[in-house]
């Protein structure tokens, strides 16, 4: 058998095509990877936040989040305020996970996940952030159904339209069901999780006999908003004199929860005491009276942070304006709501503790 003898210019020469096809392999790799992540965020600022807190009261405690203002000058109208207002109509659709919006206003309408519509043929929790510009026409927006006996009209609610916003819903996990699984089935489980466990805190049962499945009137519920009443006295002033606060983090018997952090100071104001209320509906659900725990340190919390800012990226549009990045990992996921029509970018960043 003939064996095939290499001159040394031949080794070097084929040595030097394996060095540079491997460099240019990894360049096209690194281009590659480049242009996957255009789009998904400006670079997370957690590690530029300062932290305040904790401010506590009972199993819930606050740590502020102060950072400079990216929207300086921008006014949003929330969705509560445009309802209330009449400046938006929020449209029955008769499709369970989907209605429509029409802001009739001069000014940009932000809207949460998770905002409650009360209503329609039944309530809805909003599933994405949407921003409807002035004179936006009709616009299609996703939703979760949070009330699941119902598909009439209710007393003297208007059947084709909701009038009204003044909670956004409660629990991470019901959070969770909605924004990560998308599930509708774990989204009115987590429903009946939360009125049960309401109801053992509480004393009473909190389903209304008008509609013993709706999340929104369990909320409504006197015993329950006697009990919310508790912590938000407490800690609704905590924002007061704090200029550069544009979020929060919570936490219940003393881990991490959730946090919410805007882009606007403005904006933080006008949703804070509704952010608040359904944190303190969630305490009051999780509470454990004879429970002892340690407040969470600086370092903790901006762990928290930190570590929902590394999960693996996705993005997908939510309408032409507005693009949803989500970071999710074993332990946490992350929302960032950008907006087309801003330099900065960014509008909300949402962080959620999963375990």
């Amino acid at each position: 058998m003939e064996t095939k003898k290499w001159s040394r210019g031949k080794v070097f020469t084929l040595t030097m095509a394996v060095v540079i096809a491997v460099g240019f392999g990894l360049a096209i790799r690194a281009q590659i990877q480049q242009a996957g992540s255009k789009g998904t965020g400006a670079p997370v600022t957690a590690a530029d936040y300062k932290i305040t807190g904790p401010y506590s009261h009972k199993n819930l405690s606050v740590y502020l989040i102060l950072g400079a203002d990216k929207l300086t000058g921008k006014n949003f109208l929330t969705l509560q305020e445009a309802l209330d207002q009449k400046k938006v109509i929020v449209y029955e659709t008769k499709s369970v996970n989907e209605l429509a919006i029409q802001n009739l206003s001069n000014e940009d309408v932000y809207v949460q996940s998770g905002d409650i519509v009360k209503g329609g043929q039944q309530d809805r929790m909003l599933a994405v952030d949407l921003i409807a510009p002035a004179k936006s026409g009709k616009i299609p927006i996703a939703a979760f159904c949070v009330e699941s006996g119902r598909w009439t009209k209710r007393g003297s609610e208007g059947a084709t339209t909701f009038a009204s916003s003044a909670d956004v819903a409660a629990t991470k996990d019901l959070k969770l069901a909605a924004k990560v699984a998308q599930s509708q089935g774990a989204v009115w489980n987590n429903v009946t999780v939360a009125q049960d466990k309401l109801s053992a805190n509480v004393g009473k049962r909190v389903n209304s006999a008008e509609s013993a499945s709706s999340l929104q009137l369990a909320v409504e519920d006197t015993a329950v908003k006697e009990n919310v009443s508790g912590y938000t006295n407490q800690l609704a002033g905590i924002i007061n004199k704090q200029p550069n606060v544009i979020g929060y983090v919570f936490a219940i018997n003393g881990k991490v929860n959730s946090a919410d952090v805007y882009a606007s100071h403005a904006l933080f104001v006008k949703l804070w005491p509704k952010l608040l209320k359904a944190s303190a509906v969630e305490a009051i659900a999780e509470l454990q009276k004879d429970l002892k725990f340690q407040p969470l340190s600086e370092e903790q919390i901006k762990t928290f942070l930190a570590e929902s800012e590394a999960g693996t990226a996705s993005e997908k549009e939510v309408t032409g304006r507005v693009r949803l990045v989500t970071r999710d990992n074993k332990e946490t996921v992350f929302f960032e709501t950008r907006d087309a029509a801003e330099e900065n970018g960014w509008v909300h960043r949402n962080y959620i503790k999963k375990n």
